[in-house]
């Protein structure tokens, strides 16, 4: 089956955009975290959302996600790891499935860490962002495994009781994996490296030979999750349509750059969504 849309991301944008693809009467998929816009729930009170005075972050998401809910429409809890351009269509790998559909809306917010040295050089070529995707390769061998999140140690878990050896390099405190295999490493390495594969992780003070490395963490990097996407100083290059430099792939709130603002972000999801509308009238 092919949908008229796939939206990455359930910040305000993500929202918008669906909501607005639902009333419009648009077959679409949306994928991200079950929970719509943990940052924004994290908000004390918002004081300039139009309409809504001196609401608490947690107020506010509540009113998202049940205006969407009321509309038919929830998101998916599945992280989209790769979208690619099939030429008038594309395919999204989220989870451990693939998708195809004709436009896409990219509302990923702002990617929480930056791209290792090498990250994007080896992509399929020994980094991976999926456990239960791309684990049975490399069964037996050595690999490395970057968790920036603790909801990620069942995917480390999994990993290190398929490989040989694991490197394992936890970017928070607290970790509980506990493998005889792996190695706990508290450091970020500095690059990826390698000839035609990944071949080590390179570290201020060492080296370590690995097969590939795991990379888990919550979003991937726009210029990373979609081949060719332009992108400057880590935000999306969107026009004022949402359009992006891709035909069929459209983009909105703070993924496009500043201001971080929720009224903005909602706004460019309404866009988005019509862009998107539009689009798929004109090619048919």
């Amino acid at each position: 089956m092919v949908y008229d849309s796939i939206i990455i991301g359930t910040g305000p944008a993500g929202v918008s955009a669906a909501i607005n693809l639902k009333v419009l009467g648009k077959n679409f998929l949306w994928f991200g975290a079950s929970s719509v816009s943990e940052k924004a729930a994290a908000a004390e009170l918002v004081r300039n959302y139009p309409g809504l005075p001196d609401i608490t972050g947690k107020q506010l998401v509540w009113t998202f996600e049940n205006h969407a809910k009321g509309l038919g429409t929830e998101p998916e809890n599945k992280l989209v790891t790769a979208v690619y351009d099939l030429g008038g269509r594309f395919a999204v790998a989220a989870g451990t499935d693939t998708y195809e559909c004709r436009t896409i809306i990219l509302c990923t917010g702002v990617a929480a860490a930056k791209p290792i040295a090498g990250e994007e050089a080896f992509l399929g070529r020994g980094v991976s962002y999926c456990a239960t995707c791309d684990g049975f390769l490399y069964k037996g061998k050595r690999i490395g495994v970057l968790c920036f999140d603790k909801a990620f140690e069942h995917e480390a878990e999994y990993l290190c009781s398929i490989a040989g050896k694991v490197c394992l390099m936890p970017m928070y405190k607290g970790c509980s994996v506990s493998a005889p295999n792996a190695e706990i490493v508290m450091k970020m390495p500095k690059e990826i490296a390698g000839g035609m594969k990944v071949e080590k992780l390179v570290f201020a003070d060492r080296e370590e030979a690995v097969d590939g490395i795991f990379i888990l963490r919550a979003s991937v990097s726009p210029s990373i999750l979609l081949h060719g996407l332009k992108t400057d100083g880590g935000h999306i290059l969107a026009d004022r349509q949402c359009r992006t430099n891709i035909a069929g792939v459209f983009a909105a709130g703070d993924c496009t750059g500043r201001p971080y603002q929720y009224a903005k972000a909602v706004g460019e999801g309404n866009i988005a969504a019509h862009s998107a509308v539009e689009y798929l009238a004109e090619n048919k």
